[in-house]
């Protein structure tokens, strides 16, 4: 037997420490506190409740009575729209019980706690994909810029978007380092958090199978692995689907029913194309309207940009459907700021930027921007706020 035969596989990469994550994690906490300072100032100013705005409005509603009640609540308009709270998936408000379950926690401290701690395990696999693929430098400036995105307040909301976030990152991470049975679990747990769950599994599915169509044994792992982590992948969305069309007696499209009632779905961008023409009907909304198209504009050139410079090809499809489901639904324009936060993979270009600068320039740009961020979000909250 020859000493290739005997040799043993390539141990997988390790997981990025604690001690190597710490400038990435620190100032991501730095942003956050700043953020939530100026939202705390700007709230007291106008006699309102930050935390209750951070845990007791919008969505977060709806989780914390999923989380206290169970589904089956609905809300019926004057118009005849039907709001249902099963149009929300599962696993923030099944964490919102355990936590209150056994702690003193309430439901909305509880969502308030799992977000932040969500927030910082995403701030983490933001880091652990960047420095995988572009190197410790590149990682800690992603993470900067995620966090002092103009709608980053969002992730200190008790949301689902930064416990999505985290189970995605580390999920891509995991398929970026041949972690197969791993990649496919935080999929499957991706896919009960949010309906963009999709985007993870088919970054999932597409890696498994360009690399067994390339003949290549991932890190030395079998082809089994990838095989089960791509039947792993799609049973947390496909079973929340599932159980919301047997509720609702409508079948495998009764979440389709669900989602209409909130007159959302998916028409391939053509309501939003609507809305920001709109715009241009009147001087002062047609400025919001240029605005919308130059920030569609600069998506579609970031995302040029990551294709241009070869990023892996999970990082890519996961980054254009995370894209193509928040441009391309059909109502709540005001909330695709939001659903664009998970989409952290077209961030990675202006990281290897900011990372190129020298270290005192980044940190001025990062800081200015950050205080820019921090009043807009405490500006955005006590204002119409995120839908």
């Amino acid at each position: 037997m020859t000493d290739l035969g005997t040799r043993p596989p390539p141990a997988l990469p390790a997981l990025p420490t604690l001690r190597r994550a710490a400038p990435a994690l620190l100032g991501y906490a730095a942003v956050r506190v700043l953020g939530l300072v100026a939202l705390a100032v700007w709230s007291a100013a106008r006699d309102k409740s930050a935390y209750k705005l951070l845990t007791a409005r919008w969505d977060s509603v709806w989780y914390t009575r999923v989380a206290e009640l169970g589904y089956g609540y609905e809300v019926r308009l004057p118009n005849g729209d039907v709001h249902s709270n099963l149009a929300f998936f599962p696993l923030l408000p099944w964490l919102e019980r355990l936590l209150a379950s056994v702690t003193p926690m309430s439901y909305a401290d509880a969502g308030f706690t799992v977000s932040v701690v969500a927030s910082l395990a995403a701030a983490w696999g933001v880091f652990a994909v960047a420095d995988h693929v572009y190197g410790r430098r590149a990682g800690v400036c992603a993470v900067l810029l995620w966090a002092v995105l103009p709608v980053g307040i969002v992730q200190s909301m008790a949301y689902s978007e930064s416990l999505f976030t985290a189970l995605a990152a580390w999920s891509l991470y995991a398929v970026l380092t041949g972690r197969w049975l791993t990649a496919g679990t935080l999929a499957l747990l991706a896919g009960l958090t949010r309906p963009v769950g999709l985007a993870v599994v088919a970054a999932v599915w597409t890696a498994a199978i360009a690399s067994c169509l390339q003949g290549v044994r991932n890190q030395g792992e079998p082809v089994w692995r990838r095989a089960l982590a791509m039947l792993i992948a799609p049973l947390g969305a496909a079973g929340y689907v599932l159980w919301v069309g047997h509720r609702t007696g409508k079948g495998p499209l009764g979440y389709l029913d669900v989602q209409a009632g909130w007159r959302n779905g998916f028409d391939g961008g053509a309501a939003f194309a609507r809305f920001v023409a709109d715009k241009f009907t009147s001087f002062p909304s047609a400025l919001a309207g240029i605005g919308l198209i130059v920030g569609v504009g600069l998506l579609i050139w970031l995302y040029a940009v990551c294709v241009r410079q070869r990023q892996p090809l999970p990082l890519l499809v996961y980054a254009g459907v995370v894209t193509l489901l928040a441009l391309c639904a059909s109502s709540y324009f005001g909330s695709k700021p939001r659903l664009l936060l998970p989409a952290f993979p077209l961030l990675l270009p202006l990281a290897q930027a900011l990372a190129r600068l020298r270290t005192s320039r980044s940190a001025l740009v990062t800081g200015a921007v950050a205080v820019a961020s921090a009043v807009y979000g405490a500006f955005w909250l006590n204002g119409s706020g995120p839908p």
